[in-house]
């Protein structure tokens, strides 16, 4: 297993990159994969690539983000990211997008935890549509 800044690294050659055709394995997921096996013992660089590159991701790109990193942040460090993303996602179209696509596991789906994750998806959800509907500026 590589350590996090060698996956990291990996990962960075090939963003944004391009979807793979259908049937074909997607190496920017792949990458994105690797990283997600530091998520428990190392977060913050994680953490740091999610916010770095959500703003500037494809549809694809951001799905990747989302269920394979985002979310697996907020299953295991919940208190420590939670509130970070709350205030990002209030100025980042881009990571309102990519938390939108996000499920909840372990810790952001425990009940208090919960009620908060639901509150901010239901608000990034109609800030993705309404930036959708503006288009670019």
């Amino acid at each position: 297993m590589q350590d996090i800044d060698q996956a990291i690294r990996s990962a960075e050659c090939l963003l944004p990159g391009v979807p793979a055709p259908p049937g074909e394995t997607d190496p920017r997921w792949q990458a994105i994969i690797d990283i997600s096996e530091h998520i428990e013992s190392t977060p913050e660089p994680v953490w740091q690539l999610v916010i770095r590159w959500s703003g500037q991701a494809d549809d694809d790109l951001r799905a990747a983000l989302a269920t394979c990193l985002l979310e697996h942040i907020l299953e295991h460090h919940f208190e420590v990211y939670f509130p970070q993303l709350e205030k990002l996602v209030a100025e980042d179209n881009g990571l309102a997008e990519t938390f939108a696509i996000c499920s909840k596991f372990g810790r952001s789906a425990e009940p208090l935890n919960a009620a908060r994750f639901d509150s901010l998806k239901a608000g990034a959800r109609v800030r993705a549509s309404s930036q959708q509907c503006l288009g670019p500026n």
